[in-house]
């Protein structure tokens, strides 16, 4: 069960792509703080999975199958967690996809697919929830981008660097709007993060080559994310919105 008095104790905490990597790495954070947690993921395996592990630790952790890129399945999502929880607290917008391919490959299809998943997402997401925080008069929105948003993907091509960059000018735009209803709207920028996504989208080889020229070399942990994400999400950061925080071994030091 959970402990009593952690930072998040009472909130209801929504993270989108929540079933495995950094989502996951998030979700357990989040829970671990005190919040209920609601594990939103296109695989619902992934989702259930996860739940699981919560629930055997913590009281409330459910698993809901989202695809962010349609409205009418968030809006399914958003009435599920209402009528269980009556409200959204917290919403980790974390599902995101990845392709390699350089810009002479790039389909229409491919592009306009990590566009929806990396950035409408998050519109759609947002924009379903903020009505709720706004009537409760609190709200903690933070919006999971890269490294990329900052620079240029290390292993992504032109699509998702770009999706990572409008992720952020998003944050700051919709972080001015809602202020003075007590939500606030944070980044994160992870680099290379240990997760299945990453391990999947390199070689050991390359990997390595990356780990050695990072002043911190190794691989972050999703949980480090996820403590990060508990710190934006809390009262602690009551004064903070509309910023970018960096988390990437010093990889990029702007």
């Amino acid at each position: 069960m959970k402990s009593p008095g952690g930072v998040l104790q009472g909130r209801v905490a929504l993270i989108t792509g929540g079933g495995r990597g950094i989502g996951k790495g998030i979700a357990i954070r989040i829970a671990e703080a005190g919040a209920d947690v609601i594990i939103g993921d296109i695989d619902r395996d992934s989702a259930e999975q996860t739940a699981k592990e919560l629930g055997a630790n913590y009281e409330r952790a459910v698993a809901l199958q989202v695809d962010v890129t349609k409205k009418e399945s968030i809006d399914a999502v958003v009435r599920k967690v209402l009528k269980e929880f009556s409200t959204i607290d917290i919403l980790i917008n974390n599902a995101g996809i990845m392709f390699r391919t350089r810009i002479l490959d790039i389909s229409p299809e491919e592009w306009e697919n990590t566009l929806l998943v990396n950035l409408t997402g998050p519109f759609l997401f947002s924009q379903a929830v903020i009505p709720l925080m706004k009537k409760s008069g609190y709200g903690r929105i933070v919006n999971i981008s890269s490294s990329a948003g900052r620079s240029v993907s290390t292993l992504g091509g032109a699509h998702y660097t770009a999706t990572k960059a409008g992720l952020l000018g998003f944050t700051r735009a919709v972080a001015k709007e809602v202020a003075s209803f007590g939500i606030t709207v944070n980044a994160v920028c992870p680099g290379l993060i240990d997760t299945q996504m990453a391990r999947d989208s390199t070689s050991k080889e390359e990997l390595e080559m990356f780990i050695h020229s990072f002043p911190i070399k190794r691989l972050g942990l999703p949980e480090e994310i996820g403590d990060l994400v508990v710190f934006l999400s809390s009262e602690k950061a009551s004064y903070i919105t509309g910023a970018s925080f960096d988390i990437n071994a010093g990889g990029l030091m702007i």
